[in-house]
């Protein structure tokens, strides 16, 4: 049996070592720095950003020009066809003609549009992706020089920057079962 100082002893270095673990944790714990950015804050502020928004802005008004263009011309071989047959000047098979060219410039003035659309987001992707890459280097330099452990995005409440960790992947497929 142990004499009770003895005991006293033991239960004294481990209740020491509990406080040196504990205070290790709290300690590294308070090391880590996070910090936030409002992205679309300081993108709107970014000359580059008012450039890109002047350059889609005038690619978009051209793309439009085109299909305004294209609808008129439309109006006018309708209204035309209207007239004609209001007149009694087209056969039946004259108007089925005129009628299949006019689906025709529809279907072209629909699928005009998709490719607008298609074009415009190409477009944006084109002048705005230097901008963010730009910017995510930028973040990722101020975060390493600066000691941050993590930089979250408070405009889409996302994280922006985050000091290399573990990669817990393995592990939590092992716990799971998962090949």
């Amino acid at each position: 049996m142990q004499p009770a100082a003895l005991k006293n002893k033991n239960n004294m270095k481990k209740y020491i070592l509990s406080l040196v673990i504990i205070a290790g944790a709290v300690f590294s714990l308070s090391a880590q720095k996070f910090g936030y950015v409002n992205s679309s804050q300081l993108l709107v502020g970014l000359p580059e950003v008012k450039t890109a928004d002047s350059q889609l802005e005038q690619y978009q008004k051209d793309l439009i020009t085109k299909g305004e263009n294209m609808v008129k011309k439309f109006e006018t071989n309708y209204n035309a066809y209207l007239t004609k047959v209001n007149s009694g000047e087209l056969s039946q098979i004259a108007m089925q003609q005129q009628e299949g060219a006019l689906a025709q410039e529809q279907q072209a003035i629909q699928a005009y549009e998709v490719e607008v659309q298609n074009k415009i987001a190409a477009k944006k992707q084109e002048l705005y992706q230097p901008i963010l890459n730009k910017v995510q280097d930028m973040v990722n330099k101020v975060g390493k020089e600066e000691g941050y452990t993590m930089i979250f995005d408070a405009s889409i409440g996302g994280i922006l920057f985050a000091e290399e960790g573990d990669d817990l992947m393995p592990l939590l497929k092992q716990k799971l079962g998962v090949q």
